[in-house]
């Protein structure tokens, strides 16, 4: 089987960090896409379907130029209390997000697609709540010294494989979601691309 050129279309270790495990043979090139703009015409859209769109638009600039290859695209976004959380811009964002988040569920919405050339081939979603338990004010000071700068990138404040566990008592949803993208579904879809051996 000739191999399919594969290209991520991010820099998220966490992302990379799931393909390596998985045994994906890839490549990354970051998408310079301006999210904000694109979120701005998608006012009214569900929070899934924003998450979708932009996996589709990192993946469709990448591919633009790489029309060849098979180019993943991946984003997340989270909502809490009906209201959607970007990453923070500073720490003292983070810290302010951390006090709103405090014994509430956050809605991680993860999403991906891939496109080849000028099309997308497929795209899908998934959801993950994760319960935050109550935190105290102490306990948000010593958690922003341990873990910023690394949380500034992610979108929720934490990353689930370091300190970020402390924040939640329960969790419902797959680890995937979780850590940024619905690997199980990707994984299908690039067996049905011709990515990976069925």
């Amino acid at each position: 089987m000739s191999q399919t050129d594969l290209i991520l279309a991010s820099k998220s270790s966490s992302r990379r960090a799931m393909l390596d495990a998985a045994g994906v043979t890839y490549r990354s090139i970051p998408a310079d896409i301006d999210e904000r703009a694109l979120e701005a015409g998608l006012e009214g859209v569900s929070p899934a379907h924003i998450a979708e769109a932009l996996s589709v638009a990192k993946a469709a600039a990448i591919a633009a130029q790489h029309r060849d290859a098979l180019v993943l695209g991946s984003d997340s976004l989270v909502v809490v209390d009906g209201q959607r959380f970007d990453k923070p811009a500073d720490r003292a964002d983070a810290a302010d997000h951390l006090r709103f988040f405090s014994g509430k569920v956050m809605h991680l919405h993860s999403a991906a697609a891939l496109v080849r050339a000028d099309t997308c081939e497929w795209s899908g979603t998934a959801c993950a709540q994760l319960h935050m338990r109550e935190l105290s004010e102490e306990f948000i000071a010593h958690y922003l010294e341990c873990e910023w700068p690394d949380i500034g990138y992610t979108v929720g404040c934490f990353r689930i494989e370091a300190m970020g566990v402390q924040l939640f008592d329960r969790i419902e949803g797959d680890q995937f979601t979780v850590l940024g993208m619905p690997l199980l579904a990707v994984l299908e879809a690039l067996r049905e691309q011709g990515a990976l051996l069925t």
